[in-house]
């Protein structure tokens, strides 16, 4: 009977990448090969950690292994693996969709390097969808595949046009076949039929994939008697034998200095998908008590989903170089899940699970000196290197600060931000107490989205007119920070737009003359305000919004609103400048009438000054802008 085949429609997203694919040239069309064996390899990883726990479902196949199987005359590749393997559908997730939340980033970076230079092969493997980097060479790509355990297999055929058929098939054994029919090769071209094409492509970019690449290889070779030695005279004959292609070397085990940077960059890609080279690397070998090898890259760039909750660790677990676990998280904490790379634990069971790593000394101790290894890496960072790595990754390392108390001190030095005074550059808390001026006496800072809108706020005129340097806080991790640092080397951590700011004593305001308007005004708005006060923070400006020095900040409000979460009812202060010639003026209004019915108006217009200034939106536009339209007209002369 023949199998019954099923149409079905890429994922929109997928047909978009298709047609960047198939329509773009390619500088580096060898990138496929590269992405086919790592998926390959993946593949065996998961049966081989399956097999821990459950060995009868390797059967009678346990060699892992990865073939490569060219055919010049039909113009096919084939790469095949003895892997997982797919069910029907899983073949229909993984290969009909982009199951990643990351597919609107990855389209959008494509397109943008489209624009620019052309798709870049750094691209293709980073966003999980090296699969179809298959079209780049072929006209049409076959898959037969067979999950372990499952008795009939599953073909997936797509000639990368929109669609694609499935149907079951037949496979003896359980893994993968990704059979490419090649397009016809332009002039020039490389040809991925050619032995010494594919075994070029395997040493460049897989020779570190630790599972057996092989090839049959037709090879002349003189007959031989039954001791093996060359009969002389003897016919030559053909004779076609399983070659492997990579060298399968744990690089992490080797000696450093045999080591090229060449080598440490290829491994690398291989284990993260990310072809762009590392920005530092750390090879670490431990021997003592606890014992360890460990290769970790730090990235050069940060990977589109590094804040997404499903994120996974890029830390792989081995024992004697067996491999054990991928995305290990009980190796480094959560603050650190950027780094990339292997640790080799000669000392630790096989068969551990994740919840004996939880509670396991040996992974305890290694991630207590990995931590160590990394910040002081980290530390020794030339200036230059460290701006960059603190550009892609900042915000993550300072989720550490509240969360890892006992590297607090040295993650607070390693903290950097932009201030009033660095010109768009990275400061540490350390060089801005060495900068401060003789007489201040705190840290002082602000919290906010918007740059352009910390820098000009109402809030840090008093600070700038004493010329005192305000740190930038843009990170919404900043919010949590500055709860868990409340000191550096002595000087208290002061918000700018919370509290008095207490920096100008000698020259405080005479708030007696204001007393009575200022009852009058936060009678008008009782329903808006906790209080109205004196301002210590205003000198140009006449209004503005603050908090007392232990309430929620108007940043911290927004953050809680915009991911759903209940934000208690919180009234703020309203900050009136005195020395302002407006407040002089309705301070006479009062006096001559306490019960005039402009100052009504007036106390919301100085409440929605406020508001603007902050960046928010006024609760009434239109009568907003008739009062202002109506005092412009009284105040501009003819």
């Amino acid at each position: 009977m023949t199998p019954k085949t099923e149409t079905y429609e890429f994922q929109t997203e997928v047909n978009q990448l298709l047609n960047i694919i198939i329509n773009s040239l390619y500088s580096n069309k060898e990138i496929f090969l590269r992405e086919l064996i790592s998926n390959a390899s993946d593949a065996i990883d998961k049966i081989s950690f399956r097999a821990q726990t459950d060995p009868e479902i390797l059967g009678d196949d346990t060699e892992f292994k990865i073939k490569i199987t060219p055919d010049k005359q039909n113009r096919t590749l084939t790469v095949s693996d003895n892997g997982i393997g797919m069910t029907k559908e899983e073949v229909k997730e993984n290969l009909g969709t982009i199951a990643k939340s990351g597919t609107a980033a990855f389209l959008e970076a494509l397109e943008k390097s489209k624009q620019e230079n052309g798709i870049t092969p750094e691209l293709i493997g980073q966003f999980g969808v090296g699969f179809y980097s298959a079209f780049i060479v072929a006209d049409k790509v076959t898959v037969i595949t067979r999950a372990a355990g499952e008795e009939t297999a599953t073909r997936w055929e797509s000639e990368g046009d929109g669609s694609y058929t499935i149907e079951q098939a037949e496979k003896p054994g359980r893994g993968t076949d990704v059979i490419l029919k090649l397009s016809p090769r332009v002039q020039e071209e490389e040809d991925f039929t050619d032995e010494w094409t594919i075994r070029r492509v395997v040493k460049r970019h897989s020779d570190f994939v630790r599972y057996p690449v092989v090839m049959d290889v037709e090879r002349e070779e003189q007959e031989t008697d039954s001791e093996g030695k060359p009969v002389e005279g003897g016919e030559k004959k053909k004779v076609v034998r399983e070659e492997t292609l990579n060298s399968m070397k744990a690089i992490w085990a080797r000696n450093k200095n045999e080591i090229t940077e060449d080598e440490y960059n290829d491994f690398y890609s291989h284990i993260s998908h990310d072809w762009n080279p590392p920005l530092e690397k750390m090879h670490i070998k431990l021997e003592g008590v606890t014992e360890y090898t460990a290769l970790l890259y730090i990235p050069s760039q940060a990977p589109f989903d590094l804040f997404h909750p499903e994120r996974q660790h890029g830390v792989q677990l081995y024992s004697r170089r067996v491999f054990i676990m991928e995305n290990c998280k009980e190796l480094l904490p959560e603050y650190l899940r950027f780094i990339r790379g292997v640790v080799d634990a000669p000392d630790l069971n096989l068969n551990i699970s994740r919840e004996m790593l939880q509670k396991d000394v040996l992974v305890q101790n290694i991630r207590k000196n990995l931590i160590k290894k990394i910040l002081e890496k980290l530390e020794h960072m030339d200036g230059e290197t460290y701006s960059k790595f603190y550009d892609q990754f900042g915000a993550v390392l300072k989720e550490g600060i509240y969360v890892d108390w006992e590297n607090r001190d040295r993650l607070t030095k390693l903290l950097r931000y932009k201030t009033t005074k660095s010109e768009d550059k990275w400061r540490s808390l350390k060089d801005y107490v060495n900068d401060m001026k003789p007489d201040q006496e705190n840290i002082y800072y602000i919290t906010g989205d918007n740059m352009s809108a910390m820098l000009n706020s109402p809030h840090l005129e008093a600070l700038k007119e004493k010329d005192y340097e305000v740190l930038l806080m843009t990170d919404p991790v900043d919010e949590f920070v500055v709860q868990s640092i409340t000191e550096f080397e002595g000087k208290q951590l002061k918000s700018a737009e919370k509290g008095d700011l207490d920096i100008d004593k000698k020259e405080e305001q005479d708030s007696e003359a204001y007393s009575d308007l200022f009852k009058k005004v936060e009678e008008n708005l009782e329903d808006k305000v906790k209080s109205v006060k004196p301002s210590s923070h205003l000198k140009n400006s006449v209004s503005c919004l603050s908090a007392d020095a232990y309430d929620m900040s108007a940043y911290m409000e927004k953050l809680l609103r915009a991911s759903g979460q209940p934000v208690p009812e919180t009234k703020r202060i309203l900050e009136l400048n005195t020395r302002h010639p407006v407040m002089e003026k309705i301070r006479k209004i009062h006096e001559n009438n306490p019960e005039d019915e402009s100052l009504k108006d007036y106390s919301r217009l100085l409440y929605d000054l406020a508001v603007i200034a902050e960046g928010g939106k006024v609760e009434n536009p239109s009568r907003f802008n008739k009062m202002v339209g109506d005092l412009m007209a009284g105040a501009i002369r003819e």
